[in-house]
């Protein structure tokens, strides 16, 4: 810590004792469904038809919809991504975006004519059971909407390049990364606040200027503000300090907080790739094993600071094909029919998918020998299946033909 100009903070994980830390969340945790809010008694609500939604002819045609899909140039990380074009005149019908769109994806699988066909609906349905399931939402019938919008908002959730202002250097990012997970496995928080953090850590480098001294505290307090927004229970400041060991006190906190708040406009958003990931397995249904092997290769990408230009989709997608080359399952027909629909979320181009996969696997390969080990610590326990120490890891490189 001490070359980065962070403090001599509290020791939190130990790969020689990790029985003593708190219990890591499982992926079922994340992944499993979640109870419904119970209506009162006589109140039950019920989604209405798509086709009475509407009563008055005026709001129907003054109400706005997406009518087609068109390709926009992207950055050279992202360059087949779909942009679903806005507009205010009813010009196709209700589903008119969402077969385009989908069909779009589908121009690069090369697969017969009347199963390209067949594959849009069979998406639409597929994902709103995922997201039943996976209790991302209350009522499924907005299942299809709101994955549409998570496709279009991912494009606000990557930066233009990889470059750092000075004097940080990528090794001051993984440090400072790497104590953050840290943190966040103490907290017990989620999954999305852990990739909130370091996506509102990415933006606030960029925005403002901070010293090597404050490196730390503006990481506790990016991770402070994605708990406020997706979290439930807050640790104290007070708490947050003493992991610093008391370096900067409460005031300096505060003041830190307003500055990134004030920097970013209070702009919070972020589409996680974990939740494209996630849909993925369930709607391919992968096992377990693959679950928890995609979502340790998607987190070494937190580490990765060339990984910030690639869209969520890209990065779910390169985890989950990586993790099935990996552990090398046998596969059914009817595994691979669920693969196959589930290969149309992941956009982009070949290259660009194999050149995340190669990040990836070379993170994946060096992972037990880092000073930044917390990720491989992590899912090196029963909990995640001790998916971090498979053999296979040592030699995935080779698995690209890339040299291990």
């Amino acid at each position: 810590m001490a070359r980065t100009g962070l403090c001599d903070s509290r020791t939190l994980l130990d790969p020689k004792k990790t029985e003593e830390r708190p219990p890591l969340r499982t992926w079922a945790n994340t992944y499993g469904p979640r109870e419904r809010r119970s209506c009162p008694d006589g109140d039950e609500r019920r989604p209405q038809p798509r086709d009475k939604r509407i009563t008055d002819p005026k709001r129907e045609n003054q109400n706005p919809r997406w009518v087609r899909a068109t390709v926009q140039r992207l950055p050279p990380c992202a360059e087949d991504e779909i942009i679903i074009d806005y507009s205010q005149n009813d010009l196709g019908t209700p589903d008119c975006f969402e077969q385009e769109a989908v069909l779009s994806h589908l121009q690069i699988l090369q697969m017969a004519p009347s199963l390209r066909d067949m594959l849009p609906g069979l998406l639409r349905k597929e994902m709103e059971v995922a997201m039943d399931k996976l209790g991302l939402l209350y009522d499924q019938s907005y299942a299809w909407d709101v994955f549409s919008d998570m496709m279009r908002s991912q494009l606000r959730c990557t930066l233009p390049n990889a470059e750092l202002p000075r004097p940080f250097s990528e090794n001051t990012r993984a440090i400072l990364v790497d104590w953050l997970i840290q943190v966040h496995e103490v907290f017990n928080f989620s999954e999305e606040t852990l990739y909130l953090a370091v996506h509102l850590l990415n933006r606030a480098l960029r925005c403002f200027k901070v010293s090597v001294s404050s490196l730390q505290l503006l990481g506790v307090t990016c991770l402070f503000i994605a708990a406020k927004k997706e979290e439930c229970l807050l640790p104290e400041i007070s708490e947050l300090c003493y992991l610093m060991a008391n370096t900067y006190s409460k005031k300096q906190f505060l003041r830190m907080e307003r500055r990134v708040l004030g920097a970013l406009k209070f702009e919070l958003y972020n589409c996680p790739p974990i939740h494209f990931l996630l849909l993925s397995a369930y709607i391919a249904r992968c096992s377990d094993k693959v679950v928890c092997m995609a979502r340790y290769l998607l987190e070494l990408c937190l580490l990765e600071g060339q990984c910030v230009v690639y869209l969520p989709a890209q990065l779910a997608g390169a985890a989950l094909h990586l993790a099935r080359k990996i552990i090398k399952e046998p596969q059914s027909p009817e595994s691979e029919s669920a693969w196959c629909i589930a290969s149309t979320i992941h956009v982009g181009s070949e290259a660009t998918l194999h050149s995340i996969m190669q990040v990836m696997a070379t993170a994946a390969a060096r992972a037990s020998s880092r000073e930044t080990r917390a990720t491989f610590v992590k899912f090196s326990t029963s909990a995640t299946l001790q998916v971090s120490l498979h053999p296979a890891l040592s030699s995935a490189p080779c698995l690209l033909g890339l040299q291990s």
